[in-house]
């Protein structure tokens, strides 16, 4: 039987790989045997990808934008130490957008770009009858590097029904040590993929092409039983880009659900104009079934940016969205991006005031705020990038591409250690703590009301807080 390894890089999260399980699980598995090695599981990625080597097919790795592409480069590297003949695939989001780009690394012979589990099905299956990774030509949706040392790129691959590919076999995970690592009994499953919207500050745009396929209910019901029954989750945690998509395929998930009286609660996407739109009833069905908690991106608190960066969404939809929520008792994420190219003081503060009546409105709203980075794929970065800013060109300036935590350059010190202060009492004064806190948190409180942020001597009890919890 031929093998096949997948490589998961390492990260700061532990949701498990969907995308290493998606491309695994669509293989033969009467004809392959797949191994998934995760180097966030392992103490010695390289000798735990090296000890799997031997006989492999091919390696497959996932690659995201940012710190994770520099355990990419370097176990690729590790892997062809060990197999120089072994030909190393990459896919994910990274080389969805830069498949060229990042065959300038010599260790890289193939990138897959957008949906993956065809196309690397398409190759295992050409390297398994003998040809060369470096003779891939018609294989839609990727990038290789040719016998003559010329890149190549293929046409791209048409969005295919998800409901075509074989079910993701978590066997090939140990899925217990996810349990362990995140802290509580919750599995990680994606329904569908992809995204219909325009976004300006997203990739999805780029690489879907604003297309969207989901799983059939009665598909979604009968998996979700079945590892439910295997694997004992208490929470299901869907990944998908927008889950609330289409109202029937969520009532009928929900009715699903409920008809298997599966003892679960969940967790999902959704976009303030799907929650608006979104019978009552229906939500109703979808608490009844477990739905605990769902993202809505607001993004900002000014109609104007909200237009600019083609969100598509009226703040009026937001707080329906909020009020529909605390209603039928749903905790909800309402994430805030700052820092736009060229946004303006107002449209910032107002950004933060709309965070704090959100957060003002349920214990169960938290309103995280993040600073806007030109990510690659979007339309805003490629208008920051005509109007001068230099995105990072080779792979090692990527992997410092942090999205998460730092500011970009139109963010000002002063503006960034203003927003750094609200995060701090916004967290502070909604904790849900003992009540030794609230003398502190009634002062936080104080302060967000007066917008006032200076001398936070409130930080000389920040080790005795709660400290910020991960999106889960």
């Amino acid at each position: 039987m031929n093998r096949v390894v997948l490589y998961n890089p390492r990260a700061v999260f532990y949701t498990m790989p969907l995308a290493v399980l998606a491309v695994g699980a669509h293989l033969d598995p009467e004809r392959y045997e797949v191994t998934i090695v995760d180097g966030r599981l392992e103490s010695d990625p390289a000798a735990a990808l090296a000890a799997r080597l031997d006989g492999a097919l091919c390696l497959g790795v996932t690659v995201l934008t940012g710190a994770p592409i520099a355990d990419a480069v370097r176990l690729s590297r590790a892997a062809k130490a060990v197999r120089p003949d072994l030909p190393v695939v990459w896919g994910g989001w990274h080389p969805s957008m830069f498949g060229r780009e990042c065959l300038a690394e010599p260790s890289v012979d193939v990138t897959v770009q957008g949906q993956g589990e065809i196309t690397f099905a398409e190759i295992v299956e050409r390297l398994a009858a003998g040809e060369p990774a470096t003779a891939l030509d018609g294989c839609l949706g990727l990038t290789y590097r040719a016998a003559d040392g010329e890149v190549r790129q293929n046409q791209p691959r048409p969005l295919a029904d998800v409901n075509v590919f074989r079910a993701h076999d978590y066997g090939l995970l140990p899925v217990e040590r996810y349990y362990a690592l995140k802290g509580k009994r919750q599995l990680d499953y994606i329904s569908s993929q992809g995204c219909a919207f325009r976004c300006a500050f997203c990739a999805d745009p780029f690489v879907y092409q604003r297309r969207w396929v989901g799983l059939q209910p009665e598909r979604i019901g009968a998996e979700v039983e079945a590892l439910w029954r295997r694997y004992g989750f208490a929470d299901l945690s869907f990944q998908d880009e927008t889950y609330f998509t289409y109202v029937p395929r969520v009532d009928a998930v929900a009715e699903e659900l409920l008809r298997r009286r599966l003892p679960i609660t969940w967790a999902a996407t959704m976009r303030a104009d799907q929650g608006d739109r979104l019978p009552e009833e229906v939500l109703s069905k979808c608490k009844q079934s477990g739905l605990r908690r769902v993202i809505v991106g607001v993004e900002s608190g000014s109609q104007e940016m909200i237009d600019r960066i083609k969100k598509d969404i009226k703040l009026e939809q937001v707080m329906r969205t909020a009020e529909k929520c605390r209603r039928h008792g749903v905790d909800v994420i309402f994430p805030f991006i700052v820092g736009f190219p060229g946004e303006s003081d107002e449209s910032v503060r107002a950004s933060l005031d709309l965070a704090k009546h959100l957060r003002s409105l349920s214990p169960g709203f938290t309103t995280p705020i993040f600073y806007f980075k030109p990510y690659p794929g979007s339309a805003l970065t490629a208008d920051a990038i005509r109007d001068g800013y230099a995105p990072p060109s080779t792979l090692e300036e990527w992997s410092r591409f942090d999205f998460i935590g730092s500011s970009g350059p139109w963010v000002s010190p002063a503006k960034r250690r203003h927003v750094e202060r609200f995060k701090f009492y916004q967290d502070l004064a909604w904790d849900r703590g003992g009540a030794w806190r609230r003398p502190v948190q009634r002062l936080a409180r104080w302060r967000l009301a007066k917008d006032t942020y200076g001398l936070p001597v409130e930080r000389l009890f920040e080790r005795w807080l709660r400290p910020v919890q991960p999106l889960s």
